[in-house]
């Protein structure tokens, strides 16, 4: 078989589908990790090596020192929405292509984030914990882990793209009146399609009744909400990251729900993924779920998907559907 007609090498950094697989294996030389091993880098970087394209998650950091012997490749695509696992500076000196899966999990995701809301403001995890030790005893009007209401409240959301908006949207159901600060603002016609106000950081932080996190990961906004952020905020409120471990100081976090500096808080994103901070377990006043805002069956598949279609377009000369920009 000359080289022209030779089909291209792809590394599948995590498991997927046995379907999914079956399918891409028809049309290149595939590399799979079914066993769903974590990669240290030294690995990662030989398993680069000869291939043309990658197929990666957010768990596997590709830096310089990936690409320096990866002389064939072309294209990383990337399972998620965020790219901070990706060095974009060495990709581009690599002349590397880079995309994403924006999109396909955008609802999934917006109904996740409210659900863990929902959860957080209402001790649902706390209290299914409080009956499981027997501490039920009766029904009483205030001698019960009392909650926080939903509706008619004031919501706050960081970060007002797909996902923000989307959970924006869902706000209108529980007559929420919905403020957001975003890094640029939306038009007024989109505004009034979310029910949502532009509001500085500070006056969201003071007024919101449940905050939650959407924003990307960048280096600017690593620990973004720490200590000042938590002191801005009402004793009464809920803190949700559905966006990145690294935008939350995880300790002044832990330190404000143990004094009871604000309410609670729901977590689906960590620092340290998969590791999660002693002081955060030890608390009953927090909701923590192992990063599984798109984790339903039909999303993952069109995320894998997704993935698939960049790659192959990147690797046929074409722009991939989701290039991203640098």
């Amino acid at each position: 078989m000359s080289e022209k007609t030779q089909k291209p090498k792809i590394l599948v950094a995590r498991s997927i589908f046995p379907d999914i697989l079956e399918r891409l294996q028809e049309v290149a030389e595939v590399e799979s990790n079914q066993s769903d091993r974590i990669w240290e880098p030294e690995a990662l970087r030989q398993a680069l090596v000869d291939k043309d394209a990658a197929i990666i998650t957010g768990s596997e950091p590709i830096g310089e020192a990936h690409l320096k012997t990866a002389t064939h490749l072309k294209i990383i695509s990337n399972i998620a929405v965020g790219y901070n696992n990706l060095d974009l500076a060495a990709l581009k000196a690599a002349n590397i292509l880079a995309t994403n899966t924006p999109d396909v999990l955008t609802e999934t995701t917006a109904d996740f984030g409210f659900a863990l809301l929902m959860a957080t403001a209402r001790r649902v995890t706390e209290t299914e914990h409080w009956l499981r030790a027997a501490h039920w005893k009766k029904f009483s009007i205030c001698d019960t882990p009392l909650a926080m209401d939903i509706h008619h409240s004031n919501l706050g959301i960081m970060g007002m793209g797909r996902i923000g908006q989307a959970i924006a949207k869902r706000a209108s159901g529980f007559s929420m009146n919905v403020m957001y600060h975003n890094r640029s603002r939306l038009s007024p016609d989109l505004e009034q399609e979310c029910g949502a106000r532009y509001v500085d950081r500070d006056t969201l932080l003071k007024e919101s009744d449940h905050i939650i996190l959407v924003m990307p990961y960048t280096p600017e906004n690593h620990h973004l909400f720490g200590e000042k952020e938590l002191s801005l905020m009402k004793p009464t409120a809920t803190l949700i990251n559905i966006a990145r471990g690294g935008i939350v100081d995880e300790l002044a976090l832990a330190k404000a729900l143990k004094e009871k500096r604000i309410f609670a808080a729901g977590i689906d994103v960590f620092e340290g993924e998969p590791t999660v901070r002693p002081e955060l377990l030890a608390l009953s006043n927090v909701v923590l779920s192992p990063h599984i805002a798109s984790a339903t069956e039909k999303t993952r598949r069109a995320m894998i998907e997704l993935a698939i279609k960049n790659c192959l377009a990147g690797l046929a000369g074409q722009t991939p559907p989701n290039l991203i920009a640098y």
